[in-house]
């Protein structure tokens, strides 16, 4: 049973979002007069961590989008343990652990002495991550691509933005396994333009990327379909919260990553990310609860075309550097454009008085 689209103001969405924004630049200023001693440095810290901020916004926001129209299909328990406990994993797991857990690993340290390395030395830091950005990309956008070809492909989808294109692609997903042969492709000829270990390494991470979304895929399959067949109701929703986690992760890859153009200090850029991260939630939230995607018929479209742009420059990325400022204002780009365009549409059936697309559970309040 569908509920009424929260009445709730905008602004309201976003209350703890500015809380935490507060305390982050002041954390950030704080943390700038600890390290430089001057007012100069503090400010400089208290500017990366709001530069911070608007790049992983710019990058997220797409995720926002996609992230509420799969928590559509959730559970309300489940839909509040993703919004509760699936923003603490995002903010501590994928913005302090993940980058620790990746030096740790690249130079065969424990957790501790990766986290010292990054207070202590964090020029020597910085440079391992980098070093680790090649398999990360082809990991990260495997999984994206992944996720936004099987929107496409899809032999169920009668609603198209760019019909040309997209009509063609419902068509073709009546070929079993068409998008894996795409991205299987695209990895073979990226590893033919890759030299020696960097090709092996992109290919190893690649299809370990592949197979990482088949995995979640038919593990989402099967724990969610003992919600039918179970009266164990915190069940039902573990498989979508699992997609949803990895999906996350596979954002913040880049993100992560493009950090480190800014600043070497993990304590940084945690603090800026994770600001960003707040507002991504706070966006979730507010599309969930207000019925947003039901009323933007073509604003999922522009999404899951920001996440295969997303995905090809992650791939590009393995053979040439790409400023993060392109990567954020080409997604967002996009869904402005996808958001016009429902407007003009929704214009153009005013007369009808009927929401543009809307599907069970759309307005499900999270």
């Amino acid at each position: 049973m569908m509920q009424p689209a929260s009445s709730k103001s905008t602004l309201s969405y976003f209350t703890w979002a500015f809380i935490v924004t507060a305390i982050g630049l002041l954390l950030g200023g704080v943390l700038g007069w600890n390290m430089t001693g001057t007012l100069g440095g503090m400010a400089t810290i208290f500017f990366i961590c709001a530069v911070l901020a608007v790049l992983e916004i710019s990058l997220s926001f797409d995720n926002a989008i996609v992230n509420a129209n799969k928590l559509k299909e959730m559970t309300p328990l489940w839909q509040h343990r993703f919004l509760t406990w699936g923003i603490v994993i995002a903010v501590f797991g994928m913005r302090i652990v993940f980058p620790l857990a990746i030096v740790a690993i690249a130079a065969w340290i424990n957790p501790w002495e990766a986290l010292k390395l990054a207070a202590a030395e964090p020029e020597q830091y910085a440079r391992i991550m980098q070093d680790a950005h090649l398999p990360i990309a082809a990991f990260g956008g495997t999984f994206l691509m992944m996720v936004g070809l099987t929107y496409f492909f899809n032999h169920e989808k009668d609603v198209h933005w760019i019909g040309f294109l997209e009509k063609r692609m419902a068509n073709f997903a009546t070929i079993k396994g068409v998008e894996i042969a795409f991205v299987l492709i695209l990895i073979l000829i990226f590893h033919t333009l890759l030299d020696g270990a960097d090709a092996s390494t992109f290919l190893h991470a690649a299809v370990y990327g592949l197979l990482t979304f088949l995995l979640v895929e038919v593990l989402a399959g099967m724990l969610d379909a003992s919600q039918q067949t179970m009266n164990a109701a915190a069940q039902g929703g573990f498989g979508a919260f699992l997609y949803l986690e990895v999906l996350d992760a596979s954002f913040s890859f880049d993100g992560v990553i493009g950090a480190f153009a800014l600043t070497q200090n993990l304590f940084v850029i945690a603090i800026g990310l994770g600001i960003g991260a707040m507002y991504v939630r706070s966006m979730t939230i507010m599309l969930v609860e207000k019925g947003t995607l039901a009323h933007y018929r073509y604003l999922e479209h522009g999404a899951f075309y920001a996440i295969l742009i997303l995905s090809v420059i992650m791939y590009v990325q393995t053979l040439m550097h790409i400023p993060e400022v392109i990567t954020g204002l080409g997604g967002a780009a996009l869904i402005g454009v996808s958001l016009w365009s429902s407007i003009r549409y929704n214009r153009r059936n005013a007369d009808t008085h009927e929401p543009a697309h809307e599907e069970p559970g759309d307005r499900v309040k999270a």
